[in-house]
């Protein structure tokens, strides 16, 4: 590994840039939350729940314990919540997360709630499970930092309150296979519904507005979106609006001079070995070969995965690599069509030629997702890159959008 951190043209990702944000404090919004949702399916939550670690009240508890102690990580300064803060829906607010010694990685953080429903985690897919997801940021050197799992766990096993925590729960001294176990039986109580759009889909015409409602059907016509948010008119799945598949969307990938990294890639990195890969996607510019990472596949260069939608709204900046701050954004991007110079584009990016005021409509709809308990920062959200919609669009091209430049600006 120390040749691939080295390779020319990466990012010294592990130069300090910032101080990692103080470690939040497990709130209210970081409780485990109710089955009673509007729009929480509960069937589905069941059968996610896997029969060789089931939930627990102990269990949970001792995952929400860990998930906000720093002393996961090296220096004692990063714990799960530093990058998934409840507070922001579970994400950090940041393009891409600060670690340990200040040290800043390539992914923007995505939120843990409803990942629960994932079939596989990370941008990339290179976990299939929560209990796999736990175990590889606390030995990444960009994120928590520790030389391994096992290392995090004997800075733990000397403490009286976590011997006594695991002994209660699983009946053995502290442990790698138990700490991750913990951590993923707590993140599956993060489930997110009981949003606007739910009550609507409930029968509550009115709880959403008429921008929404137009926002909606252009979510499933003109814009495209349900393409990869998973939508197929024979079984709609409206858990997370996802595929759970992979898409290369064209997100600034001339930039990152994709095919040199790709070659560097399939000499460097062993795609069975998920240490390597994760260290690649975390902290070098191989990051921007995405699911190639893992396949060695050349249609999968710059392939990511498929976000949910839920909260959306609150948990700016987006795609993988934090490069667009608002939704505005994200949608001049697919107007657009991302450009003609990306080889393994998916097929379904094309020019929308949506109008203004379309686009607002599908943010007006997108934000309908947000979850009452973040009511209150998805309106100051929705404020805020409303006015900075109106002043900052570096991603807006109508000529590419229309195929020619209007006559007048939509």
């Amino acid at each position: 590994m120390v040749a691939l951190i080295a390779v020319p043209g990466d990012t010294p990702a592990s130069a300090p840039s910032a101080r990692p944000p103080p470690i939040p404090k497990p709130g209210p919004l970081a409780q485990p939350r109710s089955s009673r949702q509007v729009g929480l399916p509960n069937d589905k939550t069941l059968a996610v729940i896997p029969p060789d670690n089931p939930q627990s009240p102990g269990k949970i508890a001792l995952g929400q314990e860990l998930f906000f102690d720093g002393r996961l990580s090296v220096d004692g300064t990063v714990a799960c919540a530093t990058c998934h803060d409840p507070q922001r829906a579970f994400t950090d607010g940041r393009p891409t997360s600060i670690g340990v010694q200040g040290r800043s990685g390539q992914r923007n953080a995505p939120t843990v709630l409803n990942a629960l429903y994932n079939a596989t985690q990370f941008w990339d897919g290179r976990a299939k499970t929560l209990e796999d997801q736990a175990a590889l940021p606390i030995a990444n050197p960009v994120e928590m930092g520790q030389p391994d799992l096992e290392a995090a766990v004997a800075s733990l096993a000397a403490l009286p309150e976590y011997q006594q925590a695991f002994q209660a729960v699983f009946g053995r001294p502290p442990n790698g296979k138990d700490l991750v176990a913990a951590l993923a039986s707590y993140e599956r109580t993060l489930t997110s519904f009981d949003s606007p759009f739910d009550r609507f889909l409930a029968g509550d015409d009115q709880a959403i507005d008429a921008a929404a409602k137009r926002g909606w059907v252009l979510f499933n016509d003109r814009a495209r979106c349900n393409k990869c948010h998973a939508l197929p008119d024979e079984t709609p799945d409206l858990t997370n609006f996802k595929d759970d598949d992979f898409h290369n969307i064209g997100v600034l990938i001339v930039r990152h001079h994709v095919v040199p990294l790709a070659r560097q890639a399939e000499k460097l990195i062993d795609s069975g070995n998920a240490v390597d890969v994760d260290r690649a996607a975390i902290g070098t510019d191989m990051s921007a070969l995405g699911r190639f990472l893992l396949t060695k596949k050349e249609p999968d260069i710059a392939s990511f995965k498929t976000p949910g939608l839920r909260n959306v709204l609150v948990t700016a900046p987006y795609f993988h690599d934090g490069s667009h701050p608002t939704l505005w954004d994200v949608l001049d991007h697919y107007n657009k069509g991302a450009g003609p110079r990306d080889p393994w584009l998916d097929q379904d990016i094309q020019p929308l030629g949506l109008q203004e005021s379309e686009l607002d409509d599908l943010v007006a709809f997108m934000a309908s997702l947000t979850s009452d308990v973040y009511r209150a920062q998805g309106a100051e959200e929705l404020a805020r890159q409303r006015a900075l919609s109106r002043t900052n669009r570096p991603y807006r091209d109508l000529r590419r959008a229309f195929g020619r430049r209007p006559t007048k600006s939509p």
